[in-house]
């Protein structure tokens, strides 16, 4: 799958185990559509783990657009006061 995006914020590098690294960022997808003539837009927001090169982390900053391929995850979840939550994922 490929979706285009903007960070959220300035990606981060996160050790998961003694030998492995992740980069983790988000984006922000904007979709615009008309509802009864009036244009809305709504924003999705995926949560991005990026695993083949950490270097990459520097280039990734606040703002700055990304295209990405890979596959698409829900994280289902239940939050510190007992409500059901979800994100989506994305791993490339």
């Amino acid at each position: 799958m490929e979706i285009t995006g903007r960070l959220t914020a300035d990606a981060v590098v996160r050790t998961v185990s003694e030998d492995k690294k992740v980069v983790g960022f988000s984006i922000a997808i904007n979709d615009t559509f008309r509802s009864n003539g009036e244009q809305k837009k709504i924003t999705t927001f995926i949560d991005c783990s990026y695993w083949l090169n950490t270097g990459i982390a520097e280039y990734l900053k606040k703002g700055g657009w990304v295209q990405l391929y890979g596959r698409i995850g829900v994280n289902a979840y239940m939050s510190g006061n007992n409500e059901a939550k979800a994100s989506l994922t994305f791993h490339t």
